[in-house]
């Protein structure tokens, strides 16, 4: 059993090696304090009215892995990497804007009066959303900091993949998620046991169009 140690790089190198990877180093773990640490840094993410609505659950018992396993679809990588983040969706998430104001108000960020009628004025709007829309955007908000996790644990040296393929419902049944959390996406990470493979990508000039589409 091995601990990797952690390294950081800069952004420019840390975007162009990560890549998603599928065989990890079963050997190697990764702290509780590091997880923890990793997963403060993603959170610094933007989100909809810093409203934070992710949250997390990581599966790193060799239980809780196997139990994972079927669930994922048998993809392995759950079971040989160190751990799985289980990113999810508060859908009452934007019910914690007071507590979060409240500390911006404590900090110095924002003066107490703003922060009252911010809070009051996001409450008022986001109760009246309808369930669909609440869910694109804790979707959404979900997406921001899955991505941050991964460049994060890059960086930190360590490997990631995204995962889709898995089952929603299963998931939620076998490890009890609350009814108002909403499954975004896994994300395995530890480290490589064999390179991730190389992927191309299209032209930016034919992804990217400047001040409309009719020129």
């Amino acid at each position: 059993m091995s601990t990797a140690s952690i390294q950081t790089k800069e952004y420019g190198t840390v975007v162009r090696e990560r890549h998603s990877v599928r065989h990890y180093d079963s050997s190697v773990k990764i702290s509780k304090e590091e997880l923890t640490e990793l997963l403060a840094e993603a959170s610094l993410a933007p989100s909809s009215s810093n409203t934070q609505s992710w949250r997390f659950l990581v599966i790193d018992d060799e239980a809780a892995k196997q139990k994972l396993l079927p669930i994922a679809n048998n993809q392995n990588q759950v079971v040989e990497a160190a751990a799985t983040i289980v990113v999810l969706g508060d859908l009452d998430g934007y019910k914690e804007i007071g507590r979060i104001n409240d500390i911006a108000v404590q900090a110095g960020y924002m003066p107490e009066d703003f922060a009252k009628q911010f809070t009051e004025n996001s409450l008022r709007l986001y109760s009246s959303l309808p369930p669909e829309k609440l869910k694109s955007i804790v979707q959404i908000d979900g997406g921001l900091v899955s991505m941050q996790i991964m460049l994060g644990a890059k960086a930190r040296g360590y490997d990631t993949v995204p995962m889709g393929g898995f089952n929603p419902a299963k998931l939620i049944e076998e490890f009890k998620i609350p009814s108002n959390l909403v499954p975004v996406m896994l994300i395995a990470v530890g480290k490589a046991a064999t390179p991730g493979r190389l992927t191309a990508r299209l032209p930016i000039e034919d992804v990217t169009f400047w001040n409309g589409f009719d020129k």
